[in-house]
């Protein structure tokens, strides 16, 4: 397996546990719908949550969040879209990026909450 592939497998694993002891309630893993993907869908005090995760294992070619384009955005809306069609209770809802470098110490968090385009 290509290393950057193990980095971003790591780091849905990681965002996972950093979520899950943060209060959330995991309700989706790698959630899809025709080409779209959604790292983390999740829930806390009546809100869903959907999450985008990047990951690098250092800050040498730039933060993880910088990853993280206008195409990318649009495609994480068009995914909730989806999601929200066939879930449509939820009312609130926001968009957010987990940004994790892991470095030889332990992984850095910078969760950046309510994305907008």
């Amino acid at each position: 397996m290509a290393k950057h592939i193990h980095t971003g497998k790591l780091g849905e694993q990681l965002g996972e546990i950093y979520f899950t002891e943060n209060g959330y309630e995991i309700l989706e893993k790698n959630w899809r719908h025709s080409h779209w993907e959604v790292d983390i869908i999740a829930e806390r005090n009546g809100v869903l949550h959907f999450v985008e995760i990047k990951t690098r294992r250092t800050a040498s070619y730039g933060l993880p969040e910088e990853k993280v384009g206008r195409k990318k955005m649009q495609n994480l809306i068009n995914a909730a879209e989806e999601y929200l069609y066939l879930h449509p209770q939820w009312k609130r809802i926001q968009f957010n990026i987990l940004s994790i470098t892991i470095n030889n110490a332990k992984p850095e968090y910078f969760l950046i909450e309510d994305v907008y385009l």
